[in-house]
């Protein structure tokens, strides 16, 4: 303990010895989001198949609705 101005204060010491050394680690992560995304066309159709290859401009970076975890690696150091 340590005494400051007459009052006992537990010293951090013995706490910090106490707590596991933390360790690193990096993982692949497969995240789903619903994205909105946009495009002009001329019809459903064309709109539907543009964004379906890939062409369109994403709107918003949506909310994620699945997270799963891929692979995990722990730091060498």
């Amino acid at each position: 303990m340590i005494r400051i101005s007459g009052s006992a204060i537990p010293s951090a010491a013995p706490k910090l010895a106490n707590k596991p050394r933390l360790k690193t680690f990096h993982a692949t992560m497969l995240v789903t989001r619903a994205e909105e995304w946009w495009v002009e066309a001329a019809t459903p159709e064309e709109a539907q198949a543009l964004l379906a290859a890939g062409i369109g401009q994403r709107a918003s970076l949506g909310e994620r609705v699945h997270v799963e975890v891929d692979e995990m690696v722990e730091d060498a150091g």
